[in-house]
């Protein structure tokens, strides 16, 4: 881990601007999606695929005092992410796509991954403890899709639906740290973790694992 004031890498920067890219754009899909199934216009539509996509990041960038916020710093997601807002609604009627609550889960199964992961990191490089870094990972994955959730009208996922979501996602972010306790370059440790949580959480919807639940 890196403490304070030491230098980030260029090629970990620029891994950690194109994951958390990647991982805007799948968020903000799944926002786009949730819109759609609850026929929103496009302002809503376009609110909710804004705080979905942002909303983990920007939290994670308060509570470590980092600035300036991470998609202020790289405005392109901005521009991205409204494009998106707009396009998206269009082609799914163009197309007669009728969206899903199921078809969500698969772009929000990938920004979880990257964010959890590259949440992970940014804490440990602002000099966090393994813990509080996990924990920013969690909060960088699962926030924006709290938020998504509540502005439908759904009960968050994370809360009510026994699946593993926020499970997954502190195991990806202790696999980041764990790898690079272990010596491997931080650059090769987010990006095993974020695909070992894409495909576990893929795994978890594919086969319907779950947390126990009350009797």
């Amino acid at each position: 881990m890196r403490g304070h004031g030491s230098p980030v890498s260029d090629t970990l920067t620029l891994a950690l601007v194109i994951l958390e890219g990647i991982g805007v754009l799948a968020f903000a899909a799944s926002g786009v999606l949730a819109g759609a199934t609850k026929r929103l216009d496009v302002v809503g539509v376009a609110v909710i695929a804004f705080l979905t996509a942002f909303g983990g990041g920007t939290l994670r960038d308060v509570l470590l005092d980092r600035g300036p916020f991470f998609w202020v710093a790289n405005e392109g997601w901005v521009w991205a992410v409204l494009v998106l807002a707009i396009v998206g609604p269009v082609f799914l009627r163009a197309q007669h796509i009728e969206p899903t609550a199921k078809a969500m889960q698969w772009p929000d199964a990938v920004g979880l991954g990257l964010f959890a992961a590259s949440g992970t990191q940014v804490a440990l490089e602002s000099g966090a403890s393994p813990l509080v870094s996990t924990l920013m990972g969690v909060v960088t994955a699962v926030f924006g899709g709290m938020i998504r959730d509540i502005l439908v009208n759904d009960i968050p996922w994370v809360v009510s639906s026994y699946q593993l979501y926020a499970v997954i996602a502190f195991a990806g972010g202790w696999l980041v740290w764990g790898l690079g306790a272990l010596g491997v370059a931080p650059v090769v440790a987010v990006a095993v973790g974020a695909v070992v949580a894409m495909v576990l959480r893929i795994l978890a919807i594919v086969f319907n694992w779950r947390l126990p639940g009350w009797r």
